[in-house]
């Protein structure tokens, strides 16, 4: 399929994509998969896909959910990346690595909605609607992930688990 507009949203979203997908999988290749997994799937109906990254959207949460039930617990994530050229020291990356180091212990379905509610800023019924469950469970859910993020984040520094958070030290 040689699709202009197709090529031109891959274009412009992928690395929104990818950075969802990262945050979806805790994986640099898994989350490259992820996202031309969900990006083949929209090729095949893209006529047909009024809200391009809302479907995008959908395939990966289908797709990550469809691999985590396949792989089960047996996928092991590491907060250490091999072959990394030095430590990097800044705040910033110190405070997004004990972020997803705090994601990567969370339930896949727990770890999506905090994902797509407050990484993409979607509304709770846009969740509900990639998820295909009720807005009752993306708030039920991103409750308790929150709160789990929280008890995680406990033995950071307070103001790392307060300023990701909403927590005042």
């Amino acid at each position: 399929m040689d699709d202009p507009e197709f090529r031109e949203f891959v274009e412009v979203r992928y690395a929104d994509l990818l950075r969802t997908a990262y945050l979806l999988t805790g994986s640099r290749d898994a989350a490259q998969d992820l996202v031309h997994e969900a990006l083949l799937k929209v090729m095949r109906h893209w006529r047909r896909v009024d809200e391009p990254m809302a479907y995008v959207r959908r395939a990966m949460v289908n797709e990550r959910t469809s691999r985590w039930r396949r792989v089960g617990l047996r996928e092991l994530l590491t907060s250490t990346v091999p072959d990394r050229a030095g430590p990097d020291s800044t705040d910033g990356v110190v405070v997004r690595d004990e972020l997803l180091a705090a994601l990567d212990r969370l339930p896949a379905r727990m770890r999506t909605v905090l994902v797509l509610r407050y990484w993409e800023d979607l509304p709770e019924a846009e969740v509900a609607a990639a998820m295909g469950c009720s807005v009752g469970t993306v708030k039920s859910q991103a409750a308790r992930g929150l709160a789990r993020l929280r008890e995680v984040l406990a033995g950071s520094r307070p103001r790392v688990a307060g300023g990701l958070l909403g927590e005042r030290a």
